[in-house]
């Protein structure tokens, strides 16, 4: 089992995630209603924290809940766990065995929260102390770096979000996702024969917005965890303020851009750091103002919603 063969198994993951995890996430939907939850208390590591930041702006956005992410450390070096009452506590682990993760979902439960896990194994020590579970069923991650696990615990988080909204076009949009996944795959060559002009790169910054702001850390992530490049994420909002002034001729800029809410924002920022300060531009878009712009392109599928 190899990371590319990983990373190709995503579409049937997804697929199959969507099949078997709809209708549950109906009914933790409804139970979450039924328990007048207004907030969420969310922790987790590495990539899943990422995708507790995608969480955050998800729920936010589309079903109007506040989603705080929680310093685990709290409630064990310290042992001053804030008060989660009301609160819906969830905890988001590839494996579910994180001492710090399962210890944040037992306080909760201790306190007489409601408790959420996300996870790829449900039966794990955080799926046990839960009192509900979202089964990612990526299968075995035998490649290390998180690829299937993190996607599909995306579109758990998705699932859930689109069943508290109760708005049946947003599982249409979901249920066409392995076939996007699919069709972006398809860009492998491309990618392949582009990375090489990379292939020295040791340092490099890497800018998302909103939804996106956690693919940027993902990405910046990976990067590190597999190349060893120094790659730091950045919102296209926060790094006008001090941060692009480490920006000279050819540095290398990643930037997730699709089109939607943030992206005239997204797109001035890429002007300025082309026009002004002379940057290397990958760009990762549907938007073809944003695609142009890069010296290396990667178009996403138009019809990709943000």
């Amino acid at each position: 089992m190899s990371l590319r063969s990983e990373i190709l198994e995503q579409p049937a993951v997804l697929d199959r995630l969507f099949r078997t995890q709809k209708d549950h996430a109906g009914e933790m939907a409804q139970t979450i209603r039924d328990r007048g939850v207004r907030s969420i208390f969310l922790a987790a590591r590495g990539t899943s924290d990422n995708a507790g930041l995608y969480a955050k702006y998800l729920f936010g956005s589309m079903n109007r809940l506040p989603v705080a992410l929680a310093a685990p450390s709290l409630f064990t070096a310290y042992e001053t766990p804030p008060n989660l009452e009301g609160h819906l506590v969830v905890g988001i682990s590839q494996s579910g065995q994180s001492p710090d993760i399962v210890s944040v979902i037992t306080e909760g439960r201790r306190q007489g929260a409601m408790t959420l896990a996300i996870t790829n194994d449900p039966s794990s020590p955080l799926a046990k102390q839960a009192e509900m579970v979202l089964d990612t069923g990526a299968g075995p991650e035998k490649a290390i770096a998180a690829t299937k696990t993190y996607t599909t615990q995306l579109l758990a988080i998705a699932l859930l979000s689109a069943a508290m909204t109760d708005d049946p076009r947003l599982f249409e949009v979901l249920e066409r996702l392995p076939h996007l996944v699919e069709e972006t795959l398809g860009l492998e060559t491309t990618i392949k024969s582009a990375a090489q002009r990379y292939r020295y790169m040791n340092q490099c910054v890497v800018i998302g917005r909103g939804y996106n702001y956690a693919t940027a850390f993902e990405w910046a992530l990976k990067l590190k965890e597999m190349t060893y490049v120094v790659a730091e994420p950045y919102s296209s909002a926060d790094f006008l303020h001090g941060p692009i002034a480490i920006i000279s001729h050819g540095f290398p800029v990643l930037a997730v851009a699709p089109q939607g809410a943030v992206s005239d924002n997204v797109n001035s920022l890429l002007s300025i750091l082309v026009e002004e300060h002379g940057a290397e531009l990958v760009v990762v878009s549907n938007d073809p103002s944003a695609l142009e712009r890069a010296t290396t392109p990667l178009p996403l599928p138009t019809d990709l919603p943000e």
